[in-house]
């Protein structure tokens, strides 16, 4: 993605986020006199439950891309023949969440189940009115059931308000090559090399080494260096959870991520590689790097763009923790008429059973740590890896997360320090000038916000 396209879409989002909070704030003065509408538009004064009645209840379901959730759906329709479940997928999640925006904002056409991203969930928390508590519904007694941190992505800060069930995760990991290591008589076994990587010192130490002896960087980008360290942040990264207040300036996870990253382009064993640019892609298939901290959905992308070195890869733990980017959740708009349908159907697909299916079929790692242990989980091995068991690596690094907030402007202001790194990496600028210019971008992007 460019840019300018990636600001554009920044800019579009943040703006939603004022139209949503404008939205909610006028419903909290309508209390429970608000009119609920269906997805077709159709009003109701009330959650008229059909469960007494036995009248068929139609559910619009509104999914982000490639999912088993299409043939679960016709799983519980079987079994609940009174339930139909209409779905309409889109594989653009940025439009996805617009769409939702739109017709929360207009009142109508909100689906009454929508699987909500969780680079997103900012937005749309801020916009709770315009959804149910869960925990209202019955979630409180499934809390349990869920990674602690997964459940408070979308949770309210006093954690009573609850505005999705979780779905998948993407715990990071530090993919490797092993011919690459094997060049330089490094260990290619996951766990030795796990532990010759531990901390991030001991990190940089390996790197350089290799670097110097086969003048290939060691990490493939800029971006996903920092992100590793970035998100092992105390609780939060740029704003204070609780006042919602700027502190990237004086977090110092943040300022040990820009440092590293820096340290790193500075000893020549950063690549100089963009994110999803075409010779990144390349190098993935050629071994132009030896090193990828990344999700677990990454492993998606390194297959695709290097089908040459299947076999070559391994997943190793990365140093001091782990961190997470992406995965969704399923919660309910208000405009529902079937509120409880809708929240019987949501718990029975974030069930364990359910999501080891959609592991199974999708890839998609689940949240709920009782599967780790499962044998269908941990025994599940990737050829691609070299017959490495790749869901018990995945699961390891989810039990490593901690629980990060985000803030509304995160997206922007993490630019803001990705764009004074690629500066001092491709324009030889000064290190400490581009870290106070950010933090000014950032404070004005605050005032005008």
């Amino acid at each position: 993605m460019s840019k300018m396209k990636k600001t554009l879409l920044l800019l579009a989002a943040a703006i939603m986020v004022f139209t949503l909070a404008a939205c909610s704030s006028s419903n909290n003065n309508s209390g429970n006199n608000a009119t609920n509408s269906n997805s077709s538009g159709t009003s109701s004064n009330s959650d008229n439950s059909s469960k007494a009645s036995g009248e068929t209840v139609e559910l619009s379901f509104w999914t982000l891309g490639n999912t088993n959730y299409e043939d679960l759906a016709n799983q519980y329709m079987q079994d609940n023949p009174n339930v139909v479940i209409k779905i309409q997928n889109t594989g653009d999640q940025t439009a996805h969440h617009n769409n939702l925006t739109t017709a929360l904002s207009a009142g109508s056409g909100a689906p009454d189940i929508f699987q909500l991203e969780i680079g997103f969930m900012e937005r749309f928390l801020a916009a709770q009115n315009s959804f149910y508590n869960l925990n209202d519904l019955g979630a409180a007694d499934v809390k349990a059931n869920f990674l602690d941190w997964k459940w408070a992505q979308a949770s309210s800060v006093d954690g009573s308000f609850q505005i999705g069930l979780p779905t998948d995760i993407a715990p990071t990991v530090a993919y490797y090559r092993t011919d690459l290591l094997e060049q330089v008589g490094l260990p290619t076994d996951p766990v030795e090399f796990s532990a010759l990587i531990d901390t991030w010192d001991k990190f940089a130490t390996v790197a350089k080494q290799f670097t110097d002896a086969t003048g290939i960087p060691f990490v493939d980008s800029r971006d996903l260096i920092y992100n590793a360290v970035r998100d092992q942040a105390d609780g939060q990264i740029y704003f204070d959870k609780e006042s919602r207040e700027f502190i990237g300036n004086t977090n110092p996870q943040v300022k040990k991520a820009y440092d590293f990253t820096i340290k790193g382009i500075q000893e020549g064993w950063v690549a100089n590689y963009a994110l999803w640019a075409a010779d990144w892609t390349q190098a993935t298939n050629d071994g132009g790097f030896a090193v990828l901290p990344g999700p677990a959905w990454m492993l998606g992308n390194i297959k695709s763009n290097g089908p040459d070195s299947s076999g070559l890869w391994r997943i190793a733990q990365l140093p001091e923790g782990s961190g997470n980017w992406g995965g969704s959740f399923l919660s309910i708009p208000k405009q529902t008429k079937h509120s409880e349908e809708a929240y019987a159907f949501i718990e029975w697909m974030t069930s364990q059973e359910q999501q080891l299916k959609t592991f199974t079929v999708s890839g998609l790692m689940p949240s709920t740590p009782a599967l780790f242990e499962a044998a269908e989980f941990k025994d599940h091995t990737d050829e691609f890896l070299g017959g490495q068991a790749s869901a018990a690596e995945f699961a390891s690094a989810a039990e490593r997360v901690a629980p990060i907030y985000y803030g509304p402007l995160h997206d922007q202001t993490d630019s803001y320090i990705k764009e004074a790194i690629q500066n001092v990496q491709e324009k030889g600028a000064d290190p400490q000038a581009e870290w106070d210019a950010a933090i000014q971008k950032i404070e004005n992007l605050i005032k005008r916000s």
